[in-house]
């Protein structure tokens, strides 16, 4: 039973309050930024958008009765994608990554989460345990990786250190993927990790001008040789700052027998908030220079 509340984690404070909008349905915010919806009773429904479109590239990617489906989530919060993932694929094996270890401890004693090995959770940063992973031991990686851009490179031994500043305090920071987790070298360490034909799947945080997108983008499409891209029309057209969903194999992201890349699509623009594929991704990040 999840319990509304404000709870001492490592980094702060972490409140669950009901969801104004839904019955029976809960918000975890941490230092005051809204992270996850936790629905006890369904964990096949998925609140925020940028979710459901990752849930809709793993559903054309990977058959319900896959054999092996072993995925490594970047960043944990409350869990809830890695609920989905249990519910559709009950036989999956999972770990999740989470830097602040009273974070990972409340979700654990409160969010009904599934037990080992459907799904481990384990205090780390996230780039230092994907790095020392060895190859070809995940069929999916997922990041959803995010921290106030002015803080400092965080370690799990400093976490509870970490300044809070006033403004994240009124929910006004600007949170950003750590840089060493959006270049090359993050993306080929994936890819070293990933099985053939594994998916990485990354949510990105753009402002209008889609430049660090782009540049996330690039550092994907020099690595894989296959990799599509998604948000709302308005996001893709610098319109406003939101969520942009990447996803990134060896082989093509949606399987012919699954719906193929169409389906993907037509699922897409049938969400609560459509989301549209780039159709020429190489056009997107064109003149955009990756990191290292």
């Amino acid at each position: 039973m999840i319990t509304p509340g404000t709870f001492p984690i490592s980094s702060g404070a972490a409140e669950i309050l009901p969801d104004p909008w839904t019955d029976g349905v809960f918000l975890l915010k941490v230092n005051g930024v809204e992270s996850s919806q936790l629905n006890p009773d369904r964990p096949e429904t998925l609140g925020f958008e940028y979710m459901r479109w990752s849930a809709a590239v793993l559903r054309h990617r990977f058959a319900p009765d896959v054999d092996r489906l072993r995925v490594l989530h970047l960043g944990g919060a409350g869990c809830t994608f890695a609920r989905w993932v249990t519910h559709v694929w009950p036989q999956a094996h999972q770990l999740a990554v989470e830097l602040d270890a009273g974070l990972a401890a409340l979700a654990r004693e409160r969010f009904a989460l599934p037990r080992a090995p459907q799904l481990k959770i384990r205090v780390g940063e996230a780039g230092e345990v994907l790095a020392g992973l060895r190859p070809e031991t995940r069929e999916v990686i997922v990041r959803d990786v995010f921290a106030p851009e002015d803080l400092p490179f965080p370690t799990p031994e400093r976490s509870g250190d970490l300044p809070f500043p006033e403004r994240e305090r009124r929910g006004e920071g600007v949170h950003v993927t750590p840089a060493h987790l959006t270049g090359l070298t993050a993306a080929a360490h994936a890819a070293r990790v990933l099985v053939p034909g594994g998916v990485y799947l990354l949510n990105i945080g753009g402002g209008p001008d889609l430049t660090s997108v782009r540049r996330e983008v690039a550092a994907l499409t020099a690595t894989f040789p296959h990799v599509e891209v998604m948000a709302d029309p308005a996001m893709l057209k610098g319109r406003r700052r939101g969520n942009v969903i990447a996803a990134a194999s060896t082989l093509p992201l949606a399987a012919e027998a699954l719906g193929g890349r169409a389906g993907l699509a037509r699922d897409l623009l049938a969400d609560a908030l459509p989301a549209r594929l780039v159709d020429d991704v190489g056009r997107f990040v064109a003149g955009a220079a990756p990191a290292p």
